[in-house]
């Protein structure tokens, strides 16, 4: 074990996420052991317990940090085209999801029946649903409550094609990407008054 640093205890915390990180990523969840993290972060087990009390704790924290951190990275602005935004918010997801395949897989899978992961999961789904309301077109609150609902099925059936994709790649990340602009753009363009990407066909 190297020589234990001496942290703030934010920085412990941050330290311990960051290998916890990489090693929910290079292994499947089962096979991730909190011994494993601790060892790599150079601590006791027993500083370990206290920051994350078990690896269920200590793996919802990491993707508790993820969702904070893809959040950030889709940027809608309705100075920007729609399409432009999409491509942008769903090329970052979809990096993540590839670079952290098993990571993505614990959560939407192993820990399906979770509560506290699944309440992530759902939480950062309604904030980029909330985003997208904000800058789409909507005329008042019947169409704004339509394709609001639209939104967030369409955002589960994001979730559940990427998942997918991450046990079998039948298609490209561009091709991805671009089914799920061409699904979200065909299923709210019948509620709308105007087109929000007439230069997609």
């Amino acid at each position: 074990m190297p020589p234990r640093q001496r942290l703030s205890p934010t920085e412990r915390r941050a330290q311990l996420l960051g290998v916890a990180a990489r090693l929910f990523a290079a292994h499947p969840y089962d096979e991730v052991l909190m011994e494993d993290v601790a060892e790599r972060a150079g601590v006791s087990r027993a500083l370990l317990y206290r920051h994350f009390p078990g690896k269920r704790d200590l793996f919802a924290a990491l993707y508790q940090q993820a969702a904070e951190q893809l959040l950030t990275k889709t940027r809608l602005d309705p100075a920007d085209s729609l399409v432009e935004q999409l491509t942008e918010g769903l090329d970052a997801h979809i990096e993540y999801f590839a670079e952290n395949r098993n990571t993505v897989l614990a959560a939407n899978r192993v820990l399906a029946g979770d509560r506290l992961v699944q309440t992530i999961i759902a939480n950062e789904l309604d904030a980029l649903r909330e985003r997208l309301l904000g800058v789409l077109p909507l005329t008042g609150d019947t169409t704004r409550e339509a394709v609001s609902g639209v939104l967030k099925s369409w955002l589960v059936f994001v979730q559940v094609l990427c998942v997918d994709w991450l046990t079998e790649e039948t298609c490209t990340r561009a091709e991805l990407r671009n089914v799920c602009i061409g699904a979200v753009l065909g299923a709210i363009r019948p509620l709308l008054d105007e087109d929000p990407a007439p230069d997609w066909p």
